[in-house]
């Protein structure tokens, strides 16, 4: 948190990375980041989760940021933050979720998963040896987890609208992204790149 803080006196983009896999964690970071004039950008995996961030250039964001320097000015070194915001946070998780959920497309998680399977079927035959029992094993074991994919794509899409829903209640936008990936942006959002001073 303090690390982040630091960054964020610079003016410049950061990464904020925390080890631990927690959603709410890396949203609370993403909250304080918020009220000293920053804003999320996206989230990835990487041993934890690593969010983006980069400065909020709307006047609103500016002087909440200015008010919470002066108001705070030894957040970074340890002293007083300011008041936490469930409203936001819930958001922010919400968006946070979503995009986790679109990090990659099904046809994507599906060749994963297959893959992941596979390798855990061949493995159980190496450790068990190459004798018939070994592979008929493995071959029940592949074909059952094999059956469970389409089931929890099912289950990914359901989890997906609840927050895609959650969102658009909130006022927040669906846009598409270069990649081809649904993100959804708060009111007057835009993605960076696309002729904001964001990026």
């Amino acid at each position: 948190m303090r690390k982040m803080l630091r960054e964020m006196a610079t003016g410049e983009p950061v990464q904020v990375a925390s080890g631990m896999s927690s959603i709410d964690k890396i949203a609370e970071l993403g909250v304080l980041a918020e009220q000293f004039g920053y804003q999320y950008v996206d989230v990835r995996r990487g041993g934890g989760y690593v969010m983006s961030l980069v400065a909020d250039p709307a006047p609103r964001a500016r002087a909440r940021a200015a008010q919470n320097w002066a108001q705070y000015p030894n957040a970074v070194d340890g002293g007083a933050l300011p008041p936490f915001v469930p409203a936001a946070f819930q958001l922010l998780k919400a968006r946070i979720t979503f995009d986790l959920t679109t990090e990659y497309s099904d046809k994507q998680r599906l060749i994963i998963a297959s893959l992941g399977i596979t390798v855990m079927a061949v493995s159980v035959v190496a450790l068990f040896g190459a004798d018939v029992t070994s592979f008929v094993v493995a071959g029940v074991v592949w074909v059952l987890l094999m059956c469970l994919i389409p089931v929890l794509n099912v289950a990914g899409r359901r989890y997906r609208a609840k927050y895609a829903a959650r969102l658009a209640a909130a006022g927040f936008t669906p846009v598409t992204d270069e990649r081809g990936r649904l993100r959804y942006l708060p009111p007057g959002g835009q993605l960076p790149g696309r002729g904001n001073p964001l990026d």
